[in-house]
Parts: C-alpha cells; structure tokens; sequence
C-alpha cells in the first residue's frame, strides 16, 4: 500500500485560467511549487491540443478533469478524445445538475445517466467519477442521497471523487467515507476547514463560520484521511481550495508543503 500522489485542482486558480496565456502562467506558477499533475478545471476556451502542450512544457500529468461538458454529456467521442490526448484516465463530473438536487427522483435520473455515459468510458478505458458536495448527505427516508448514488450505480461505471470538506460538512466522517469507497476511488479531493468569525455578525460569533483553509491549517483528521487512503488505494489527492483568505497560487503552496511534511510526494 502507498499513500496518493499530490495534484493541483486547477479549480483553485480559475481565476487566472481562462485564457492560454493565463493557464501557461498558471501551469509554470504550480509546476514551480512542485506539482507534478493537475486536475484540469473551469479553464477557459483553449484548443485541447495547446492544453496538451502545457503540460508537456511543464511536465505535467493530468490525472482528472471535470470535464465541461453540459451534463448529460453527449458528446462522448470528443470526450473520450480529449482524455485520451491529455493521457489522463479519469473523467468526473464536477457536481449533480440543479434541478436534480431536490428530489429524489433527481437522484434516479442521475444514476441511470451515470451507468449508461460511464459504461461508455469503461469500454474506451476510462473511469467516471463523482465529485460531491454537501447537500447529497439529505435523507430520503432511511438512506443518504449518497448512498444512493452509490448502491444504485455500478462500481465499474461510477466511482467516487469524494471532497473530504463537504463530507466534513454534511455531517460526514471524510476517513469513513474513504474506507467505504475502497477500491472505487481513484481521486480524492483534499481540502480541509477551519472556523471564521466576523466581528460585524453576532451569529458568527456563537458558531463561527465553517470555512475552507490549505490542508493541514484546518481542523480535519489528516492522519486518519490520509491512513485511509493508503488502505482505500486512492491513487491521486488533488488538493482543492474554492475560497481562498490568500493569493491561490500561496494557498496550493502551503497545502502542498504540509502535505509534504506529512509524507505525501
């Protein structure tokens, strides 16, 4: 057993992504940290072969993407194509459409898409995951919404890309989620969290304000997560920060310098 490799959730800089020369600088900016893959993310319109050539020029892998197209995706030959380009093997979908949160049968549509466009990838050999957030922790009588998601979906079809922060946040144990997704997981996403206060919100001071922070600055179990994965066979933790209380590129540096201390290359 071998603890995951580090990558860069791209998500993190989005910002700065959406045109070629912004994702160049970005690539060379989390290259120079010591990155070696990268999730490809909310970048802009940039032709897939320059995206290629990034990260070539970087000596990048990409090791997933959430891939832009509209869910449920359509067009799966250009997918398939641009995964096999970039030499990355996992695809996911960044979060469960709108409309299907509300209710159950939502949850249903989703497993049905889910089976027929990852058995598609499967036989192109390439995964589907799933990235959730917090919301899929709502029950439908005795069971998670994840649950769901996850005991109605083939596991050859659809695997996890758990967040560990919006587990964390639904009420989830990130460590426990992980063990049960064991040998369904490729990636990991990695963010931890921490409490804010505002001064100017009397609320914020009873409870504070759950809040993302760099790994290791927060308050999640990072021995337990990280055991786990070695246990779980999770191949990739791409580190993710949404928000950011600093300069993105400072954030992704100082998760991965910690990360690092705690043994992880």
């Amino acid at each position: 057993m071998t603890l995951p490799t580090i990558a860069a959730q791209l998500y993190t800089v989005r910002e700065h992504t959406q045109t070629a020369a912004g994702l160049a600088a970005s690539l060379k900016k989390v290259a120079a940290i010591g990155y070696r893959a990268v999730q490809i993310s909310s970048i802009g319109p940039i032709p897939d072969a320059e995206v290629k050539a990034m990260l070539d020029d970087n000596g990048l892998t990409c090791c997933i993407t959430h891939d832009p197209e509209p869910w449920p995706w359509q067009d799966l030959d250009a997918v398939i194509a641009r995964h096999k380009l970039w030499g990355c093997p996992h695809a996911a979908l960044g979060g469960m459409p709108m409309d299907y949160r509300a209710s159950e049968a939502g949850y249903w549509r989703l497993v049905k898409e889910a089976n027929a466009i990852g058995k598609r990838l499967h036989e192109a050999g390439l995964t589907l995951s799933y990235h959730n957030h917090s919301f899929e922790f709502v029950r439908f009588g005795q069971r998670l919404g994840m649950d769901l998601i996850y005991q109605e979906t083939d596991p050859r079809y659809l695997k996890a890309e758990l967040d560990t922060f919006w587990v964390q946040f639904g009420g989830g144990d990130p460590a426990a989620w992980i063990t049960k997704m064991a040998g369904r997981m490729p990636v990991v996403h990695f963010k931890d969290m921490c409490i804010l206060f505002d001064p100017n919100d009397e609320a914020s001071l009873w409870r504070g304000k759950q809040t993302m922070a760099e790994i290791g600055e927060g308050n999640l179990n990072w021995p337990a997560v990280l055991a786990a994965c070695e246990a779980a066979g999770v191949e990739w933790c791409a580190v993710e920060q949404d928000v950011c209380q600093r300069d993105p590129f400072e954030s992704l540096k100082i998760s991965y310098e910690n990360l690092n201390a705690m043994g992880l290359r």
